[in-house]
C-alpha cells in the first residue's frame, strides 16, 4: 500500500502522464504502421496488376511460355523483388526453386476464384512478414447490344510473394523511438508532479501544524487564506471553527473563574459567622444535659449540622485553592509511619478492633505533613463510614524498573521519574487503606474521586462534604503521586496512594 499524500499525488500525476504518452504513442504507431505497410502494399499490388494485364498469353500456354512469364514478372518487382508463382490446371511453376509457396494460404486461393480483379493478404510466417498477391488472367469479351465487356477466367493464375522486412524494421524502429521518448517524458513530468504536489500539500501542512498548535492550547492559531478553491475554503472554515472555539473556551474559562471566585468568596464570608456559631453550639452542647429532651435534641442537631457546614466550608476553600493553583507544598523529611499514627490518634481511631496497622518504622519520606494528614484522614474516615471494620492501614516501599519516557513528559502530569538511581529504577512510598465492607460498585469506581458524586442518586444528604476524595486526589497529585481505588480479592474497598521517593529517603 502506498502511503503519504505526496507520494500518491506524484504517482497519480505520473500515471496520467504515462497513460497520455502511451496513448499518443499507440495511436501514432498504429497510423504510421498502417501508412508504411499500405504504401508498400499499394505499390506492389498496383504494379503486379498492371504487369498481369500487359501479358500476352496464348491459350493453352505451354510450360516454357509460363516459365518465361514468371521470370519476367519476378524481375519487375516493385517496390522490391518478389517471387512469382503460376498455376494452370495441375501445372505449378515459379521463379524460384520451389514450384509452390507455403506462404500462400488457402484463403487467398479461394479469393482468386471468387474475384477476377485479384486480391492480396499480409501473412507472418516463422516470424517474418510477407505480402502475398493473387491475380487471375481473364478474357475480356464484348456484350452484344450493351456495348460493355465481360471478364471470363482463363484458369491461369499468378501469385506474387514479397517480404516486408524493411517495412517491419521501420515499424520496429518507431516502437523503439516511442519507448525511448516516453522515459524522458516521464522523467520531465516528475518535475511538474512535484511542484503540483507541493502546492497541494502546503495548505495541508499548514493545517496540520495549526491543528497541532491548537491541541497544545494555542486557540489564537489561524491559517493564512490564499487564493480560492477547496483548500482555501478549508482554511477559512478552520479559522472560523477555531475562532468560535476560542470564544467558547474564553467564555467557559470566565464562567469557571466566576464560579471559583464565588465559592471562594462565599467560603471566606462564611468562616466568621461559622466560627461564632461553633462557639455557641459548643456552649449549648455543654448545657444540653440540663435541658428538656426536645430542646436537647434540637441543640444537638444544630451542633451536628453546624459542624458539617464548617467542614464543607473548609473543603470548599481547599478545593478553590487547588483550582486557583494556589496550593503549595511545605515539605519536610518525616517518618511516614509515625505521621500516620499521629493522624489516627488525633482523631481517636486507635481501637485495634476497628483499625489494624501495618506500619514498619524507619521509612523516611519528604512530605507535606498537613496534606499527608488530610490524605490519610480522608481515606480512613471514608473506610470507617462506608465500609466495615477492621480497616487495615499498610505502609511499604516499592522499587520498580524504569518505564519508557514519553517525548513530552508524562500524560497525567506526574514527574517522568521520581528518582533516577544508577540502574534507572524508581522508588515509591505506597500507603494502602482497605476495609471489609461490600466494596465499590463497578459503575461507581470511575467516579469515586469526582466532586459531590453520589453513588445513590436518590440520597440527597451525605455524612461528609462530598469533597473528601477529590481533595485527597489533589493532595496526592501535588506530591507528584497517584491514588487509585479498587475492590480487594476478598471484598471491601482498597485505596492505594503512591508517592515518589528519592534515593536518600530510601536509604535513610
Amino acid at each position: 500500500m502506498v502511503s503519504g499524500l505526496r507520494t500518491r499525488l506524484v504517482l497519480a500525476f505520473l500515471l496520467v502522464a504515462a497513460v497520455g504518452c502511451g496513448t499518443t504513442a499507440a495511436l501514432t504507431y498504429r497510423e504510421a504502421r498502417n501508412a508504411i505497410l499500405e504504401q508498400a502494399q499499394d505499390t506492389a499490388v498496383s504494379s503486379f496488376r498492371d504487369q498481369i494485364q500487359e501479358l500476352h498469353v496464348n491459350l493453352p500456354p505451354n510450360n516454357e511460355q509460363m516459365q518465361g512469364m514468371v521470370r519476367g514478372l519476378a524481375r519487375q518487382g516493385k517496390p522490391r523483388n518478389w517471387w512469382v508463382y503460376v498455376e494452370y490446371g495441375s501445372v505449378r511453376l515459379s521463379s524460384g526453386t520451389n514450384p509452390t509457396s507455403t506462404v500462400i494460404t488457402p484463403a487467398l486461393r479461394r479469393q482468386a476464384r471468387a474475384t477476377p480483379h485479384g486480391s492480396f493478404q499480409r501473412v507472418v510466417k516463422n516470424g517474418e512478414p510477407y505480402l502475398t498477391m493473387v491475380m487471375p488472367v481473364v478474357f475480356k469479351t464484348a456484350q452484344t447490344g450493351t456495348g460493355g465487356q465481360t471478364e471470363r477466367p482463363t484458369g491461369l493464375t499468378f501469385y506474387a510473394v514479397m517480404r516486408l522486412t524493411d517495412e517491419q524494421a521501420n515499424v520496429d524502429a518507431m516502437v523503439v523511438a516511442a519507448r525511448d521518448g516516453a522515459l524522458p517524458a516521464l522523467a520531465i513530468a516528475l518535475v511538474p508532479a512535484l511542484l503540483a504536489a507541493r502546492s497541494v500539500l502546503r495548505p495541508v501542512r499548514d493545517l496540520r501544524q495549526a491543528a497541532r498548535s491548537l491541541g497544545r492550547g494555542r486557540l489564537d492559531t489561524r491559517i493564512p487564506v490564499k487564493g480560492g478553491g477547496e483548500l482555501s475554503e478549508l482554511a477559512r472554515t478552520f479559522n472560523e471553527s477555531t475562532a468560535a472555539l476560542e470564544r467558547s473556551v474564553d467564555e467557559l474559562q470566565r464562567a469557571e473563574a466566576r464560579a471559583r471566585r464565588f465559592a471562594s468568596d462565599v467560603s471566606h464570608e462564611l468562616r466568621t459567622p461559622l466560627a461564632g456559631m461553633l462557639a455557641v453550639t459548643e456552649l449549648l452542647d455543654e448545657d444540653a444535659a440540663g435541658l428538656d429532651p426536645d430542646t436537647a435534641a434540637a441543640v444537638r442537631l444544630i451542633s451536628s449540622e453546624t459542624d458539617k457546614l464548617a467542614v464543607l466550608v473548609e473543603d470548599l476553600m481547599e478545593i478553590s485553592r487547588f483550582d486557583a493553583r494556589a496550593a503549595e507544598l511545605n515539605t519536610d523529611e518525616v517518618d511516614a509511619a509515625e505521621t500516620i499514627r499521629r493522624t489516627l490518634q488525633s482523631r481517636h481511631w486507635t481501637d485495634p478492633a476497628r483499625i489494624v496497622l501495618d506500619l514498619p518504622d524507619g521509612i523516611r519520606a519528604r512530605l507535606d505533613p498537613r496534606r499527608f494528614d488530610v490524605v490519610i484522614a480522608n481515606l480512613v474516615g471514608n473506610a470507617l463510614r462506608h465500609g466495615r471494620p477492621p480497616v487495615t492501614v499498610a505502609l511499604r516501599t516499592e522499587t520498580r524498573p524504569p518505564a519508557p519516557r514519553a517525548a513530552e513528559g508524562a500524560a497525567d502530569g506526574t514527574p517522568d521519574t521520581p528518582d533516577t538511581p544508577g540502574d534507572g529504577s524508581t522508588h515509591w512510598l505506597v500507603t494502602e487503606v482497605a476495609d471489609r465492607g461490600p466494596g465499590i460498585p463497578a459503575d461507581v469506581l470511575p467516579h469515586v474521586f469526582d466532586r459531590f458524586y453520589k453513588a445513590d442518586q436518590a440520597r440527597t444528604r451525605s455524612e461528609g462534604s462530598g469533597l473528601g476524595l477529590a481533595i485527597t486526589l489533589e493532595n496526592v497529585r501535588l506530591h507528584g503521586g497517584t491514588v487509585r481505588a479498587a475492590n480487594g480479592p476478598d471484598g471491601g474497598a482498597v485505596f492505594v496512594v503512591e508517592i515518589p521517593l528519592t534515593t536518600s529517603e530510601v536509604t535513610a
